[in-house]
């Protein structure tokens, strides 16, 4: 049982590494993956203008630029609210207008998809950061468990217990009685 802490303790820092760099190849492939389609944020974009689609930020810029450039050219209606437009309008005998209105739909319903797509690499970025946050917490608490079974007094190593048995000496010296009296 003396083994045992100072076996978890690695298992869990070896779990945490693995996390660690897990996450981090994920992070990796997935900017790669932006960077490889060579997408800049435009010049008109409300932050990181000119950069390139790389990260989570910059997937976050475009995303809600394209977002700004499809309410432009939709008047500011959904890809819903162009089909029921459109339907009015087919249903009134407006076919240039449905036409129209359904040719913009299309344009809302790609934009749709590529800010579905950048969003999903947001996601995929932050599933990263997290799992590099729980590989250092977990290699941490590996660490911090061998750093505790590892202590020694003036007594030796304590294990679990000496631990217990050491937490009751203190009790009774702290309240001045002992089973010495």
């Amino acid at each position: 049982m003396k083994k045992a802490p100072k076996w978890i303790g690695i298992i869990s820092i070896i779990a945490g590494v693995v996390m660690f760099i897990a996450g981090a190849g994920a992070w990796g492939v997935t900017s790669a993956q932006l960077k490889a389609e060579n997408i800049t944020v435009p010049g008109d974009s409300d932050f990181l203008a000119g950069a390139p689609v790389a990260g989570p930020f910059s997937a976050f810029a475009q995303a809600e630029t394209i977002k700004k450039h499809t309410m432009k050219i939709s008047d500011g209606k959904t890809y819903a609210e162009l089909g029921k437009l459109a339907t009015e309008a087919k249903d009134a005998g407006d076919t240039e207008l449905a036409a129209k209105l359904t040719e913009t739909r299309a344009t809302t319903m790609t934009s749709a998809s590529l800010r579905a797509s950048l969003f999903t690499s947001i996601l995929a970025f932050g599933v990263a950061a997290l799992v590099m946050g729980v590989g250092v917490l977990h290699a941490l608490s590996g660490w911090a468990i061998m750093a505790l079974a590892g202590r020694k007094t003036d007594d030796g190593v304590v294990s679990a217990e000496a631990a217990a048995s050491s937490g009751s000496k203190d009790k009774e010296s702290s309240t001045g009685s002992s089973t010495a009296e």
